[in-house]
């Protein structure tokens, strides 16, 4: 029962994915589409969370928390790339 819960759960994150990417095609400004990417790198990380919850394999975690690193270091990038105009 708990397994078809959080495969409903992963569905609706997906979708909600989507949504964050057509925020992200036509954002506003830049800022607003930097956050949209940065929630659907939160919302991939929670959905191979469930994945690795629901077929018993601990080896989607470790994707997920690279993945998290790699999402963190991206934002802090643009952020940066954005106040000043250049990476270095």
């Amino acid at each position: 029962m708990m397994v078809h819960f959080l495969t409903g759960i992963g569905i609706a994150l997906v979708v909600l994915a989507f949504l964050c990417l057509l925020n992200a095609y036509r954002g506003p400004s830049v800022l607003d589409r930097v956050v949209a990417i940065n929630v659907i790198g939160t919302k991939t990380v929670v959905i191979m969370s469930i994945v690795a919850f629901t077929t018993n394999s601990p080896y989607f975690l470790d994707v997920a928390l690279v993945y998290a690193l790699i999402s963190f270091l991206t934002g802090i990038g643009l952020a940066k790339f954005l106040e000043k105009g250049h990476l270095g």
